[in-house]
């Protein structure tokens, strides 16, 4: 089923995203956190796509496990930077003839080892919204398709504006919905919303939770993604850094809290970045219900 006909009845939605194991040893991990999770009925669960198309096989088997090994929808990260145009039309053709309806569209990292693009390489593909548009020309409605959004901007962009005029460019091209970037502090949320909505941007937008499991880990996520880690966050956390049974109560408690207020809201839906484990956003997800807040 489409992720946008799901939007369409059943929000708010509760979705978890993987990323593809690179052992063996790894993806029987990820299979006990996929039977762990499936069974706190997720609207929908999406594969993670490794920068250049690194995991392309990975990604396929398992969204494709998600959807057929769980029973659960599924939706495939794609990206297209450092791809050819044969290498982005084949892969996506692979994914509507093994039954995969949803991808979320991205321009994606080129990878450290790949300082200039390849022969072959498509220059027209400079960003997700190129790809949004190929995507819907290409493959017409065989796909629903997603992308991102930053509630805090995109490291890359400027300021917010220019960010949000680039998503509004993703959603005009034939995005039907927007998952967030990770953040931990709503205000960032609800003045996203804002402005969005303020510009035209129409579709269902979908906020990005990570719960804090490791200090050291999420301040690398952070510095990456550009998200900001609130003071009374750090301030916290400083004392119990190195207890990793109490970090994971804390992180447990705070996304919980983050959720409750954006479900009172109104929310179009959670989308968990789970890491490929299952004990935080398991526990977050029964607190909800237990509490009335979600069903």
């Amino acid at each position: 089923m489409k992720i946008s006909d799901i939007l369409k009845t059943a929000r708010p939605t509760i979705s978890f995203e993987f990323y593809p194991p690179k052992t063996d040893e790894a993806m029987t991990g990820l299979l006990e956190t996929l039977s762990r999770l499936h069974e706190l009925r997720p609207s929908f669960a999406t594969c993670t796509y490794g920068a250049g198309g690194s995991t392309r096989a990975r990604t396929l088997e398992v969204t494709l496990k998600i959807k057929e090994q769980f029973g659960l929808e599924a939706m495939a990260h794609f990206t297209c930077v450092g791809q050819t145009l044969k290498d982005i039309d084949g892969i996506l053709e692979s994914f509507a003839k093994h039954g995969i309806e949803n991808v979320l569209a991205l321009r994606g990292d080129r990878p450290a080892n790949l300082p200039e693009p390849p022969e072959g390489w498509f220059p027209d593909f400079k960003n997700a919204v190129d790809l949004i548009r190929h995507l819907r020309k290409q493959f017409g409605n065989t796909f629903s398709i997603g992308c991102a959004g930053y509630p805090e901007k995109h490291p890359e962009a400027p300021h917010l504006e220019a960010d949000l005029r680039r998503l509004k460019d993703k959603v005009d091209a034939g995005a039907d919905f927007i998952i967030t970037q990770l953040y931990f502090a709503n205000e960032h949320y609800f003045r996203f919303i804002n402005r969005c909505r303020e510009m035209g941007i129409t579709v269902p937008i979908i906020a990005g939770i990570m719960p804090v499991t490791n200090v050291a880990q999420i301040k690398k996520f952070t510095a990456m993604c550009g998200a900001a880690i609130p003071e009374q966050m750090l301030v916290e956390l400083n004392p119990i850094t190195d207890d990793t049974e109490a970090v994971m109560r804390y992180g447990i408690e705070w996304s919980t809290r983050q959720c409750r207020e954006l479900l009172a809201a109104n929310v179009d839906g959670l989308h968990f970045y789970t890491l490929n484990k299952s004990i935080a956003t398991r526990q977050i997800v029964e607190n909800l219900r237990r509490e009335g807040a979600l069903k």
